[in-house]
């Protein structure tokens, strides 16, 4: 499918080489383009290390399941509840599949209990993280005083939860929707610097939106919280109280990070698409947002595009997402064109060692992220 997309791209692109693909990402030429080019070649200049734990969300197939990411989030927990805080932190109870997931026995289908996810306990993870964490302007009293594994920890609890959602979701798709199915790839550096966007980008949110396509490459979420749109998804349209709004955030920051949608294109032009966003705009009246307001970055940047046909000629969605769970780890990637760089990712999820990597890499930087 050609991107709704008009914009130019640039002569540099792209190279990521996965285990047995590769894929060739295309820039748009936009001023943030340009910038966002410079940033992620930083990322590879500096050879930071790639979250490799956090980089795919929403496969179904994949190792990662529901008990295995419910093992990883209680051992986190527990390195949590472990550490002398001052003042104390409550103690977090540790979670059970259950809780985040309803029962395969119930009725699976749109509209249905059975699979669905329990937001009640990805709730109060973001809630934990978040007043752990603190955000990327105002970093926790908890945070600054916790030692390495323990801000490791907790970072998990944000990264395990989004892995979470998006595997129940993924679980109950591949039941009753397998051709709907909402994979993706999350490339993100441990301590990559974030920039303000500048006002002019912001149009970028208004000429998307809330469009995603199959290979789209997307401005990541480069700062704690939740955005509208989320609110008023996870929540079910909720009005919007003062707890709420303190976990609302709009996109003030880029990085040289980015995510690629890996399901089926879903724009505007889907009936059902135009009347979600139809239902999001009066929710946002009703609370006092305005839709045409640019700075509530309401929609996601496209900053490029997967050469799909180069890749994936042909292909349908269930192709494409065959080839691509049996290839669910980064090599390398590539800058070519006259921004060159390039950096390799040796270590996997099968090492022993990867997450004593990355708490050492983080050691020299772990103010969350800095901020140029």
């Amino acid at each position: 499918m050609p991107s709704i997309q008009t914009n130019n791209f640039l002569s540099d692109s792209l190279i990521v080489k996965l285990d047995t693909k590769q894929l060739k990402i295309d820039i748009y030429d936009t001023s943030l383009g340009k910038r966002w080019l410079n940033a992620l070649k930083d990322n590879l200049d500096q050879q930071r290390i790639l979250e490799k734990n956090f980089c795919w969300l929403g496969w179904a197939d994949s190792k990662r399941d529901l008990s295995y990411l419910v093992t990883e989030l209680n051992a986190n927990i527990d390195q949590i509840n472990s550490f002398k805080f001052d003042p104390i932190y409550p103690n977090i109870n540790l979670f059970s599949n259950d809780d985040f997931q309803y029962s395969a026995d119930l009725p699976i289908g749109k509209n249905k209990l059975g699979k669905h996810l329990k937001h009640e306990a990805c709730n109060k993870l973001h809630r934990y993280f978040e007043e752990l964490q603190g955000s990327a302007w105002g970093l926790s009293i908890y945070y600054k005083q916790a030692d390495y594994k323990t801000k490791y920890a907790i970072r998990q609890l944000n990264n395990i939860c989004h892995e979470i959602e998006s595997w129940v979701n993924a679980d109950r798709k591949k039941a009753c929707e397998p051709d709907w199915m909402r994979p993706s790839q999350i490339v993100t550096f441990l301590n990559a610097p974030r920039y303000k966007l500048k006002d002019d980008d912001y149009k970028l949110f208004q000429q998307n939106r809330y469009n995603r396509e199959i290979g789209g490459v997307y401005l990541h979420w480069a700062q704690v919280g939740k955005t509208l749109f989320e609110v008023f998804r996870d929540e079910d349209a909720p009005k919007m109280t003062d707890a709420l709004c303190s976990e609302v955030n709009h996109q003030v920051y880029y990085s040289g990070e980015f995510d690629i949608e890996w399901g089926q294109s879903i724009t505007n032009s889907h009936n059902f698409k135009k009347f979600e966003i139809q239902k999001f705009q009066h929710w946002l009246k009703d609370n006092g947002y305005d839709w045409n307001d640019p700075k509530l970055a309401l929609g996601y940047i496209k900053i490029g595009q997967v050469d799909m046909e180069l890749a994936f000629p042909d292909k349908s969605f269930i192709e494409v997402y065959n080839v691509m769970k049996d290839n669910l780890n980064i090599a390398s990637m590539q800058l070519v064109g006259s921004n060159q760089a390039e950096c390799f990712y040796p270590y996997s999820l099968d090492s022993n060692d990867w997450k004593q990597i990355q708490i050492d890499y983080l050691k020299e930087g772990y103010e969350s992220r800095s901020m140029r």
